[in-house]
């Protein structure tokens, strides 16, 4: 089967993350059927068009891991791959629509149109064109003045869409408008170029949202205004947010490039979209894929037709999987760009913090949902500390007083140790805990408030070998101020 599809992005803002899922699809799909994935930029729409949106788009999908076989920077032999270098193209079509009778030119002027509208929605009916110069004779409205083109739709008879995944779906010609192929500034709209595109650049399927569903006639009809083999079609249902509405700002992260801030990983990113709203078979519990098995056991006819709930705490789930896969080194170079956006080193990250750096990944690597989380869980290595409450330093079910005295017992210990190092402090402070009359976590948790300012961090000896013996002593003495500040304000009670 050969097999043709294709991403079309407007360069108007970033991809939502429900069309990114689409593209997946559509890659995988063409990928296991040895096929062609093309990217098309439809910017068309000079009105809403974003200068740096291309670049946007580009980076992202390759972040994301997906390639294309012909587009833009590519090239391909069904070029240009870019709307805005092709609107010749567009301009003969529509002309060889007005010879062939299936179009014509429309000089209505904005006010008629909408009084025409105004009526409509008066009488309760869909608003819609009301056919004003459809039977005008060739020539009664002039190619020299304003006017756009529009398609004789026919008035009666019904358009039939065959879609592979929900069957037939009948649409009644007499309830379609007569749509605007090319605009009076001679641009086209969308329904005529992505018609001719999909065609002159043999596009087999689209597979694509569910909510395109009611403007395939109007594909459909200009196929058929054509002679052309209309492609493929596959609708799937829509992603949608916990609370069961369609996935926007307000449920999170909504562009690849949000994703990629916020730290996942785009291996993990591809791996939960390729199974929202797909699975690889009934009764299969795997859900860790790696790309060469997605590509191939994908199969286009297991798309779920109910719509996909986007749940983050799958996402961080499946995230938090493959940052315990990756090797240290690698999980090390992935975080650094996260400790130098977010202030905590200097960029690039000097040598000299390296050793530190590769202190905390072991530390951190089990606990890390998103990669990002390692700025909130290692910030106390880098940066001062605010001096922890009195709450904080005494222990629990301990005195002041005990606490204080575990406090100058861990830096007395730590002051003294041979090698500043996590598996030499260890056995000495559970052995110190013990002569206090204290179970480890009593000591634990008040050492760990003092050197981190945290209740959580990452493990207490690994963070306390990568804070070093100076920082370590200056907060255990700040912390043995506190409780002595303390014990002096409250003498006697």
């Amino acid at each position: 089967m050969t097999v043709r599809v294709r991403f079309a992005p407007s360069p108007t803002g970033e991809p939502h993350i429900g069309n990114i899922r689409t593209v997946v699809f559509n890659w995988l799909f063409a990928r296991q059927n040895h096929g062609q994935f093309i990217l098309r930029i439809e910017d068309t729409d000079r009105t809403r068009y974003v200068e740096k949106a291309l670049n946007v788009i580009t980076n992202g999908l390759r972040w994301l891991g997906i390639d294309w076989d012909e587009g833009p920077e590519v090239g391909g032999d069904y070029g240009p791959y870019v709307q805005s270098e092709r609107l010749g193209i567009y301009r003969e079509k529509a002309e060889e629509l007005l010879a062939k009778g299936r179009a014509y030119r429309c000089n209505c002027s904005p006010e008629r149109l909408e009084a025409v509208r105004e009526a409509q929605r008066a009488r309760g009916e869909t608003p819609m064109y009301d056919g004003h110069c459809r039977d005008k004779a060739p020539g009664e409205v002039s190619p020299d003045e304003p006017h756009v083109i529009r398609l004789k739709v026919p008035r009666d008879g019904t358009t039939v869409m065959h879609d592979i995944l929900r069957g037939d779906i009948v649409f009644e010609n007499r309830l379609l408008d007569d749509q605007i192929l090319l605009k009076s500034d001679g641009f086209p709209t969308y329904h005529l170029a992505v018609v001719i595109d999909d065609h002159m650049m043999g596009i087999t399927h689209i597979m694509r949202g569910d909510d395109w569903i009611s403007s395939t006639p109007k594909r459909l009809l200009l196929y058929e205004a054509f002679g052309w083999q209309p492609p493929i079609y596959a609708h799937v249902p829509l992603v949608l947010g916990a609370d069961g509405k369609k996935l926007g700002k307000r449920h999170g992260a909504v562009s690849i490039d949000e994703f990629r801030r916020q730290g996942y990983l785009p291996e993990a990113l591809f791996n939960f979209l390729a199974l929202l709203g797909w699975s690889p078979g009934s009764g299969e519990e795997q859900e860790i894929f790696t790309r060469e098995e997605l590509i191939a056991r994908f199969d286009i006819t297991h798309i779920n037709l109910a719509p996909a709930v986007f749940s983050y705490d799958k996402l961080n789930w499946m995230n938090g999987c493959y940052i315990r896969a990756l090797s240290q080194d690698e999980l090390l170079e992935r975080l650094i760009p996260f400790w130098e956006d977010s202030g905590l080193i200097p960029a690039p990250a000097p040598a000299e913090l390296f050793p530190t750096l590769k202190l905390l990944v072991p530390l951190v690597q089990e606990r890390l949902k998103t990669l990002r989380d390692v700025v909130e869980l290692t910030d106390f290595i880098f940066c001062e500390i605010d001096t922890p409450p009195i709450e904080a330093l005494i222990g629990k079910k301990m005195t002041a007083e005990q606490s204080l005295d575990a406090i100058r017992r861990t830096q007395a210990l730590l002051a003294e140790l041979l090698h500043f190092n996590a598996e030499t402090m260890e056995g000495p402070m559970r052995h110190l805990a013990e002569e206090l009359g204290l179970k480890a976590g009593q000591l634990f948790s008040i050492v760990r408030n003092a050197v981190t300012g945290k209740e959580v961090s990452p493990p207490l000896f690994g963070s306390i070998e990568a804070l070093g013996r100076e920082k370590t002593l200056k907060r255990l003495e700040v912390a043995e101020e506190v409780l002595e500040a303390y014990l002096k304000e409250h003498k006697g009670e």
